[in-house]
């Protein structure tokens, strides 16, 4: 079992473990309780009652967030010819137009946030799903990062100020960023009714009985928080 250091302890001292706090009171304690000398993000962690061994219980959704994720997001674009043109035009930071740049990921290069990609790449970005599968960033139709060549401008724009893609695990939890301690309490509630909203709208027609069932907000270093899932159910996006 992981020891916790000093600072981390005290933290969880704070922690009523038998409450289950309002979305406002968890992301007010996570500002508090925050130890750590950089700005740490925010996340938040939720189990749901499905069975990701079926396909029709995957849940998983891109969100743009209100107030963004407060880091500067790097974005890699798989695309060729004026595709390439418009990504490099509407701040792409990597343009992935050939074997080169694959065999650069293939090899282990992810200095990057966000990886896009147009239909006519799919090809050649297939060969990547092992490196790009199991952190989520491989391009996907239903994700919303395999895309047109004319919507690379706006998927572009939209991951840079704080576009964020979540995707049901394995265990049937639910892990997000929506901010930084840094922000206020008021743009973290933002950020998370944005995140909640999606989830519960994306709720597969085949789960039964409760759906949301756990929610816990942490920082990067403290201790997570549990949350009321049916006050997080009922938030509401801006």
């Amino acid at each position: 079992m992981a020891k916790h250091g000093k600072n981390y302890s005290e933290a969880f001292e704070k922690i009523d473990r038998l409450k289950k706090y309002s979305p406002l009171e968890a992301l007010t304690m996570a500002k508090e309780l925050s130890y750590a000398k950089f700005d740490e993000t925010v996340e938040i962690h939720a189990r749901l009652g499905v069975d990701p061994r079926h396909a029709d219980q995957i849940v998983r959704d891109v969100v743009n967030l209100p107030h963004g994720l407060g880091k500067t997001v790097k974005v890699l674009v798989f695309a060729q010819g004026e595709d390439a043109a418009k990504a490099r035009e509407a701040g792409a930071d990597y343009i992935a137009d050939g074997n080169e740049m694959i065999d650069k990921i293939e090899g282990g290069w992810l200095d990057f946030d966000v990886a896009l990609a147009t239909p006519n790449m799919m090809g050649k970005v297939g060969k990547l799903g092992p490196v790009l599968g199991p952190r989520n960033m491989m391009p996907n139709p239903k994700a919303g990062t395999m895309i047109p060549g004319e919507d690379l401008p706006r998927v572009i724009e939209e991951s840079k100020a704080g576009r964020i893609e979540y995707r049901v695990d394995k265990t049937a939890n639910i892990h997000a960023p929506i901010g930084k301690v840094s922000f206020s309490v008021e743009q973290l509630h933002d950020n998370m009714s944005a995140l909640m909203e999606s989830l519960v709208a994306n709720r597969p027609a085949a789960t039964k009985g409760q759906y949301v069932r756990k929610v816990v907000v942490s920082t990067s270093m403290g201790p997570g928080i549990i949350v009321d899932p049916v006050l997080a159910s009922e938030m509401e996006g801006e």
